[in-house]
Protein backbone atom coordinates (compact mmCIF):
# COMPACT_ATOMS: atom_id res chain seq x y z
CA UNK A 1 0.00 0.00 0.00
CA UNK A 2 1.44 3.37 -0.96
CA UNK A 3 1.04 6.62 0.90
CA UNK A 4 2.05 9.59 -1.22
CA UNK A 5 5.09 10.12 -3.36
CA UNK A 6 7.40 11.97 -0.99
CA UNK A 7 11.10 11.13 -1.27
CA UNK A 8 12.56 8.55 1.10
CA UNK A 9 14.39 10.11 4.02
CA UNK A 10 17.17 8.75 6.25
CA UNK A 11 15.98 6.93 9.34
CA UNK A 12 14.36 8.96 12.10
CA UNK A 13 16.31 7.98 15.22
CA UNK A 14 14.43 6.30 18.05
CA UNK A 15 15.71 6.26 21.61
CA UNK A 16 13.75 4.18 24.12
CA UNK A 17 14.57 4.50 27.82
CA UNK A 18 12.02 2.65 29.88
CA UNK A 19 8.64 3.91 28.70
CA UNK A 20 10.00 7.12 27.13
CA UNK A 21 10.35 7.41 23.35
CA UNK A 22 12.30 10.38 22.06
CA UNK A 23 12.32 11.29 18.40
CA UNK A 24 14.77 13.43 16.44
CA UNK A 25 15.86 13.93 12.87
CA UNK A 26 19.48 13.01 12.10
CA UNK A 27 21.69 15.58 10.43
CA UNK A 28 23.19 14.94 7.00
CA UNK A 29 26.47 13.58 8.39
CA UNK A 30 24.90 11.39 11.07
CA UNK A 31 24.36 7.70 10.38
CA UNK A 32 20.83 6.41 10.94
CA UNK A 33 20.42 4.56 14.20
CA UNK A 34 17.96 2.96 16.57
CA UNK A 35 19.04 2.52 20.19
CA UNK A 36 16.80 0.33 22.31
CA UNK A 37 17.09 -1.20 25.76
CA UNK A 38 15.96 -4.65 24.55
CA UNK A 39 18.24 -7.22 22.96
CA UNK A 40 18.11 -8.02 19.26
CA UNK A 41 16.34 -11.20 18.24
CA UNK A 42 18.15 -14.46 17.62
CA UNK A 43 19.73 -14.87 14.17
CA UNK A 44 17.28 -16.30 11.63
CA UNK A 45 17.60 -19.64 9.90
CA UNK A 46 17.82 -18.99 6.17
CA UNK A 47 19.59 -16.76 3.67
CA UNK A 48 16.56 -14.72 2.57
CA UNK A 49 13.39 -13.25 4.03
CA UNK A 50 10.95 -14.50 1.41
CA UNK A 51 7.37 -13.47 0.67
CA UNK A 52 5.05 -14.98 -1.92
CA UNK A 53 1.88 -12.97 -2.50
CA UNK A 54 -0.98 -13.27 -4.96
CA UNK A 55 -3.10 -10.19 -5.72
CA UNK A 56 -6.56 -10.71 -7.23
CA UNK A 57 -8.78 -7.93 -8.52
CA UNK A 58 -11.79 -7.68 -10.80
CA UNK A 59 -10.92 -6.17 -14.17
CA UNK A 60 -12.63 -2.74 -14.25
CA UNK A 61 -14.46 -3.36 -17.55
CA UNK A 62 -16.69 -6.17 -18.76
CA UNK A 63 -15.61 -8.46 -21.57
CA UNK A 64 -17.75 -10.25 -24.16
CA UNK A 65 -20.39 -9.10 -26.61
CA UNK A 66 -24.05 -8.16 -26.54
CA UNK A 67 -25.93 -9.99 -23.81
CA UNK A 68 -22.96 -12.31 -23.23
CA UNK A 69 -20.90 -9.94 -21.12
CA UNK A 70 -18.97 -10.95 -18.02
CA UNK A 71 -16.45 -9.89 -15.42
CA UNK A 72 -13.04 -11.55 -15.08
CA UNK A 73 -10.60 -11.71 -12.20
CA UNK A 74 -6.98 -10.74 -12.84
CA UNK A 75 -4.20 -12.39 -10.85
CA UNK A 76 -0.61 -11.38 -10.20
CA UNK A 77 2.02 -13.32 -8.31
CA UNK A 78 4.75 -11.30 -6.62
CA UNK A 79 7.68 -12.84 -4.77
CA UNK A 80 10.49 -11.07 -2.98
CA UNK A 81 13.74 -12.32 -1.48
CA UNK A 82 15.74 -10.06 0.87
CA UNK A 83 19.19 -10.90 2.22
CA UNK A 84 20.31 -9.54 5.59
CA UNK A 85 22.82 -7.24 3.85
CA UNK A 86 19.89 -5.44 2.15
CA UNK A 87 20.18 -6.98 -1.31
CA UNK A 88 16.81 -8.04 -2.71
CA UNK A 89 15.24 -9.71 -5.73
CA UNK A 90 11.69 -9.69 -7.03
CA UNK A 91 9.77 -12.07 -9.25
CA UNK A 92 6.48 -11.43 -11.09
CA UNK A 93 4.10 -13.69 -12.91
CA UNK A 94 0.51 -13.49 -14.18
CA UNK A 95 -1.27 -16.85 -13.82
CA UNK A 96 -4.10 -15.76 -16.14
CA UNK A 97 -7.61 -14.36 -15.79
CA UNK A 98 -10.79 -16.33 -15.09
CA UNK A 99 -14.55 -15.57 -14.97
CA UNK A 100 -15.52 -14.03 -11.64
CA UNK A 101 -18.72 -15.94 -10.82
CA UNK A 102 -20.78 -18.88 -12.03
CA UNK A 103 -22.98 -16.48 -14.01
CA UNK A 104 -19.88 -14.89 -15.55
CA UNK A 105 -18.58 -18.34 -16.49
CA UNK A 106 -21.84 -19.15 -18.28
CA UNK A 107 -21.72 -15.86 -20.21
CA UNK A 108 -18.07 -16.57 -21.09
CA UNK A 109 -19.05 -19.98 -22.46
CA UNK A 110 -21.87 -18.46 -24.54
CA UNK A 111 -19.25 -16.01 -25.88
CA UNK A 112 -17.28 -18.98 -27.21
CA UNK A 113 -14.93 -19.51 -24.22
CA UNK A 114 -12.20 -17.19 -25.50
CA UNK A 115 -8.72 -17.55 -24.02
CA UNK A 116 -7.51 -14.03 -24.82
CA UNK A 117 -8.96 -10.56 -25.33
CA UNK A 118 -7.74 -7.42 -27.09
CA UNK A 119 -10.91 -5.35 -26.53
CA UNK A 120 -13.42 -4.97 -23.73
CA UNK A 121 -17.19 -5.04 -24.26
CA UNK A 122 -17.20 -1.24 -24.61
CA UNK A 123 -14.30 -1.23 -27.09
CA UNK A 124 -11.37 -0.37 -24.81
CA UNK A 125 -8.01 -1.87 -25.77
CA UNK A 126 -6.75 -4.57 -23.37
CA UNK A 127 -4.32 -7.46 -23.34
CA UNK A 128 -5.78 -10.28 -21.25
CA UNK A 129 -5.38 -14.04 -21.36
CA UNK A 130 -6.49 -17.11 -19.45
CA UNK A 131 -3.03 -18.57 -19.99
CA UNK A 132 -0.14 -17.81 -17.61
CA UNK A 133 2.78 -15.74 -18.83
CA UNK A 134 6.41 -16.79 -18.45
CA UNK A 135 7.12 -14.39 -15.60
CA UNK A 136 10.50 -12.93 -14.70
CA UNK A 137 12.86 -12.43 -11.80
CA UNK A 138 15.69 -9.98 -11.16
CA UNK A 139 17.62 -7.97 -8.58
CA UNK A 140 16.24 -4.75 -7.16
CA UNK A 141 18.63 -1.85 -7.91
CA UNK A 142 19.39 0.90 -5.44
CA UNK A 143 20.28 1.15 -1.77
CA UNK A 144 20.79 -2.02 0.21
CA UNK A 145 18.23 -1.19 2.86
CA UNK A 146 14.70 -2.12 3.89
CA UNK A 147 11.84 0.34 3.49
CA UNK A 148 9.38 1.05 6.31
CA UNK A 149 7.16 4.14 6.26
CA UNK A 150 9.48 5.93 3.80
CA UNK A 151 12.38 5.23 6.17
CA UNK A 152 15.41 3.22 5.05
CA UNK A 153 16.46 0.69 7.69
CA UNK A 154 19.26 -1.82 7.94
CA UNK A 155 18.54 -5.38 8.99
CA UNK A 156 19.92 -4.70 12.47
CA UNK A 157 17.69 -1.64 12.87
CA UNK A 158 14.64 -3.72 11.98
CA UNK A 159 15.61 -6.21 14.69
CA UNK A 160 15.66 -3.36 17.24
CA UNK A 161 12.28 -1.86 16.41
CA UNK A 162 10.06 -1.53 19.50
CA UNK A 163 8.41 -4.72 20.67
CA UNK A 164 5.99 -2.57 22.68
CA UNK A 165 2.83 -1.65 20.72
CA UNK A 166 2.58 1.87 22.17
CA UNK A 167 6.23 2.67 21.44
CA UNK A 168 5.99 1.24 17.91
CA UNK A 169 2.82 3.18 17.15
CA UNK A 170 4.31 6.38 18.60
CA UNK A 171 7.40 6.14 16.39
CA UNK A 172 5.39 5.41 13.26
CA UNK A 173 3.07 8.32 14.05
CA UNK A 174 6.01 10.70 14.34
CA UNK A 175 7.45 9.34 11.08
CA UNK A 176 4.10 9.96 9.39
CA UNK A 177 4.00 13.55 10.62
CA UNK A 178 7.48 14.21 9.26
CA UNK A 179 6.87 12.53 5.90
CA UNK A 180 3.29 13.58 5.20
CA UNK A 181 2.25 17.19 4.69
CA UNK A 182 -1.36 16.42 5.64
CA UNK A 183 -2.18 15.53 9.24
CA UNK A 184 -5.43 14.01 7.93
CA UNK A 185 -3.66 10.97 6.46
CA UNK A 186 -1.42 10.14 9.42
CA UNK A 187 -3.70 7.34 10.67
CA UNK A 188 -3.86 5.65 7.26
CA UNK A 189 -0.06 5.93 6.97
CA UNK A 190 0.43 4.25 10.38
CA UNK A 191 -2.18 1.58 9.68
CA UNK A 192 -0.51 0.66 6.40
CA UNK A 193 2.92 0.47 8.04
CA UNK A 194 1.64 -1.77 10.85
CA UNK A 195 0.01 -4.07 8.31
CA UNK A 196 3.21 -4.25 6.27
CA UNK A 197 5.21 -5.23 9.36
CA UNK A 198 3.10 -8.39 9.57
CA UNK A 199 4.79 -9.88 6.49
CA UNK A 200 6.88 -7.54 4.32
CA UNK A 201 9.99 -7.03 6.47
CA UNK A 202 12.22 -9.48 8.39
CA UNK A 203 11.00 -8.16 11.74
CA UNK A 204 11.23 -10.38 14.84
CA UNK A 205 8.05 -12.11 15.90
CA UNK A 206 7.89 -9.85 18.99
CA UNK A 207 7.82 -6.76 16.74
CA UNK A 208 5.14 -8.31 14.53
CA UNK A 209 3.11 -9.04 17.67
CA UNK A 210 3.47 -5.40 18.70
CA UNK A 211 2.27 -4.33 15.24
CA UNK A 212 -0.76 -6.62 15.54
CA UNK A 213 -1.70 -5.22 18.96
CA UNK A 214 -1.09 -1.64 17.81
CA UNK A 215 -3.41 -2.18 14.83
CA UNK A 216 -6.24 -2.91 17.24
CA UNK A 217 -5.85 0.58 18.73
CA UNK A 218 -6.29 2.40 15.41
CA UNK A 219 -9.59 4.30 14.92
CA UNK A 220 -12.58 2.02 14.37
CA UNK A 221 -10.63 -1.25 14.15
CA UNK A 222 -12.60 -4.29 15.33
CA UNK A 223 -11.55 -7.88 16.05
CA UNK A 224 -14.21 -10.04 14.41
CA UNK A 225 -13.14 -13.50 15.60
CA UNK A 226 -11.97 -16.59 13.74
CA UNK A 227 -12.11 -16.70 9.93
CA UNK A 228 -10.64 -18.57 6.97
CA UNK A 229 -8.79 -17.00 4.08
CA UNK A 230 -9.25 -17.82 0.40
CA UNK A 231 -6.97 -20.87 0.58
CA UNK A 232 -8.59 -22.32 3.71
CA UNK A 233 -6.16 -21.19 6.42
CA UNK A 234 -7.61 -20.15 9.78
CA UNK A 235 -6.74 -16.90 11.54
CA UNK A 236 -8.17 -13.93 13.42
CA UNK A 237 -10.13 -11.38 11.40
CA UNK A 238 -9.69 -7.63 11.87
CA UNK A 239 -11.93 -5.03 10.26
CA UNK A 240 -10.26 -1.70 9.46
CA UNK A 241 -12.64 1.06 8.34
CA UNK A 242 -11.41 3.86 6.06
CA UNK A 243 -8.98 5.94 8.09
CA UNK A 244 -9.29 9.72 7.98
CA UNK A 245 -8.35 11.06 4.58
CA UNK A 246 -8.84 7.75 2.71
CA UNK A 247 -11.72 5.79 1.15
CA UNK A 248 -10.29 2.26 1.50
CA UNK A 249 -11.52 -0.26 4.07
CA UNK A 250 -9.60 -3.48 4.81
CA UNK A 251 -10.43 -6.84 6.31
CA UNK A 252 -7.36 -8.70 7.52
CA UNK A 253 -6.90 -12.32 8.55
CA UNK A 254 -3.85 -12.83 10.77
CA UNK A 255 -2.19 -16.02 11.96
CA UNK A 256 -1.79 -14.98 15.60
CA UNK A 257 0.41 -17.98 16.35
CA UNK A 258 3.10 -17.00 13.86
CA UNK A 259 2.01 -13.32 13.90
CA UNK A 260 1.91 -13.20 10.11
CA UNK A 261 -0.66 -11.73 7.75
CA UNK A 262 -2.61 -14.36 5.80
CA UNK A 263 -4.81 -12.13 3.66
CA UNK A 264 -6.14 -8.63 3.18
CA UNK A 265 -9.40 -7.79 1.42
CA UNK A 266 -9.48 -4.16 0.32
CA UNK A 267 -12.47 -2.18 -0.91
CA UNK A 268 -12.33 1.38 -2.18
CA UNK A 269 -15.62 3.30 -1.94
CA UNK A 270 -15.94 6.80 -3.37
CA UNK A 271 -19.11 8.82 -2.72
CA UNK A 272 -20.90 5.65 -1.64
CA UNK A 273 -19.99 3.79 -4.85
CA UNK A 274 -17.55 0.91 -5.05
CA UNK A 275 -14.38 1.68 -7.01
CA UNK A 276 -12.28 -1.11 -8.48
CA UNK A 277 -9.06 0.93 -8.46
CA UNK A 278 -7.96 -0.20 -4.97
CA UNK A 279 -10.33 -3.13 -4.52
CA UNK A 280 -9.03 -6.68 -4.39
CA UNK A 281 -7.56 -9.43 -2.23
CA UNK A 282 -3.93 -9.84 -1.23
CA UNK A 283 -3.13 -13.39 -0.08
CA UNK A 284 0.24 -13.98 1.56
CA UNK A 285 0.99 -17.56 0.54
CA UNK A 286 4.43 -17.59 2.18
CA UNK A 287 6.35 -15.30 4.52
CA UNK A 288 9.50 -16.42 6.32
CA UNK A 289 13.15 -17.36 6.04
CA UNK A 290 14.39 -19.62 3.26
CA UNK A 291 17.61 -20.84 1.66
CA UNK A 292 15.93 -21.26 -1.73
CA UNK A 293 17.45 -18.88 -4.26
CA UNK A 294 15.35 -16.34 -6.21
CA UNK A 295 13.55 -17.81 -9.22
CA UNK A 296 10.59 -17.08 -11.50
CA UNK A 297 7.45 -17.60 -9.39
CA UNK A 298 5.91 -21.05 -9.76
CA UNK A 299 2.20 -21.18 -10.58
CA UNK A 300 -0.10 -21.66 -7.55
Amino acid sequence: MKFGTVPVRPLIALVAVGAAVLLGLPGPARAPEIRLTGAASAPPGGAYWHTRVVWKTTHPRRLGRGSDQYWVVEQELLEKWSARDGRSWTGWRKPGVYPKSAADREAWRRDGSPTKWTRTADGQVVSLSTRPDKGHVGPVPGERTFLLSEQRLTYDEIQRLPADPDALKSWLTQVARVEQAKETIVDSFVTGALTGLLYELPAPKEVRAAAYRALQTMPGVRVKGTAKDGVGRTGTALSIPPQKGTTVRSDLIVDTGAMLLLSEDMQDTIDGMASLEHTGTRTVLQAGWTDTAPAVPALP
